[in-house]
């Protein structure tokens, strides 16, 4: 348990995974836009039940395990429970706050990078803020949640072909995805700490943001050594794994 607030640990974890320069630069464009697109769909206010957005239908890469034009949909709107108590300031038309799930999730996030990392958490705070304030405020506004859905799908797949391309591993939480990719997925947030990994992202983007201006230069080396290390050891045992397989 204690693992889950060493952040170089985690980082190390992370970084295993996002090793190759491309996908790390994908993934320094990608993460905040995913994470601005999804924020909206958790700000919605005045809502009684669930509404899905059908968005398109295509083959997935291989390396997902999921079926054939499986058609991806994200839920749109997330209504909080009645009981919540109703919080609400408006700053002008673009910054707005209500305590609702995106802000909700954007203190829990803050408080774990702030446990992680103080110094670098209040770095990135003011960004935090920014983005989940515009982010209720467009969620509360008569905007097309359409161009957010875009947004969100297509910054995943960019993420997904730069694991697939150039990292040439699968992401994270789905680098084991065995028989049903859904049930798979609930067995790794219990049990494996892959689902960090939706949480770590952000954190791992801004760190490598600050690691390349010169923040705290014996975490970074540690860090790529311990990395280097890691990938070596996973490299060893998928070839142990492919040779025992052959046999």
């Amino acid at each position: 348990m204690a693992s889950l607030f060493d952040v170089e640990k985690q980082l190390t974890f992370y970084g295993a995974y996002h090793a190759n320069r491309i996908n790390v630069l994908i993934h320094i464009i990608c993460v905040p836009l995913i994470l601005c697109s999804s924020s909206p769909s958790l700000a919605q206010r005045g809502l009684t039940g669930m509404h899905r957005v059908r968005v398109s239908t295509f083959d997935w890469p291989e390396y997902l395990n999921l079926s054939p034009r499986t058609s991806f949909a994200m839920v749109s709107r997330v209504p909080m429970p009645e009981a919540t108590p109703k919080i609400h300031y408006a700053i002008n038309d673009f910054l707005v706050f209500d305590l609702n799930l995106a802000a909700i999730g954007a203190a829990v996030y803050g408080a774990y990078y702030y446990i992680l990392e103080p110094f670098a958490a209040l770095l990135y705070t003011p960004q935090l803020t920014l983005m989940t304030l515009t982010s209720i405020a467009y969620g509360n506004s008569s905007l097309s949640m359409n161009s957010v859905v875009a947004l969100f799908v297509v910054c995943w797949i960019a993420q997904f072909l730069g694991h697939g391309l150039a990292e040439k591993r699968s992401p994270a939480l789905l680098d084991n995805l065995v028989g049903g990719p859904f049930i798979r997925v609930i067995h790794i947030a219990f049990s494996d700490p892959a689902i960090l990994a939706l949480v770590l992202a952000p954190f791992f983007v801004h760190l490598e943001l600050l690691f390349g201006i010169g923040y705290r230069p014996e975490m970074h080396k540690r860090l790529t050594n311990e990395i280097g290390k890691e990938i070596t050891r996973v490299k060893k045992a998928e070839g142990d794994a492919r040779r025992a397989k052959a046999e």
